[in-house]
């Protein structure tokens, strides 16, 4: 079996990069003219999104830079203690919504210091795997399709991020105790 997903793993890009432009040519789809317009297109959305993502880098920055982030952490303790959330991966659950590279550093500094086994570690880890991005997700996503009014999707995604969290301390002790 495990051959097997080797073998599918090694072989399932290469194959897509063969099977999809056959079945756009047996379709009569000038599959090169497609894929230059498409990379056009994609090249113009990024330049599109550039902007939001520059406020969003430095907002991030800030937020870490002038102390924020320690301050909420010190205001945020006594509650997660409440619920079961140790104090070690509150700072995974401040950055996560904001930055995946800042999340990713800050969970292997987590592992780093407690282990991959530790319930500490198996809470972050679950937690990076269980929440999203959610402002960079909303900055590329609504950026690229100039929205400017994001309504209710911030806080219902930040509602999401926060089950996230909770849920992945929740299975953790189910599972592991």
């Amino acid at each position: 079996m495990i051959y097997a997903i080797n073998l599918f793993s090694t072989w399932a890009i290469p194959a897509l990069m063969i099977i999809i432009p056959a079945i756009g040519l047996a379709r009569k789809v000038p599959v090169y003219e497609s894929f230059v317009q498409g990379a056009k297109e994609g090249f113009n959305t990024a330049v599109r999104i550039i902007p939001y993502l520059v406020a969003m880098f430095v907002a991030i920055r800030v937020f870490q830079r002038t102390g924020m982030m320690q301050f909420v952490m010190r205001v945020l303790t006594p509650a997660a203690a409440l619920v079961g959330i140790p104090e070690e991966v509150i700072p995974l659950a401040l950055i996560r919504p904001l930055s995946g590279s800042g999340a990713l550093s800050t969970l292997a500094a987590i592992i780093q210091e407690h282990g991959p086994d530790s319930q500490i570690g198996l809470i972050a880890a679950t937690m990076q795997g269980s929440t999203e991005t959610t402002f960079y997700v909303l900055t590329v996503y609504f950026g690229a399709v100039g929205i400017r009014k994001i309504r209710h999707c911030l806080p219902a995604a930040l509602v999401s991020d926060l089950a996230g969290f909770l849920v992945s301390v929740l299975i953790v002790r189910l599972i592991f105790g």
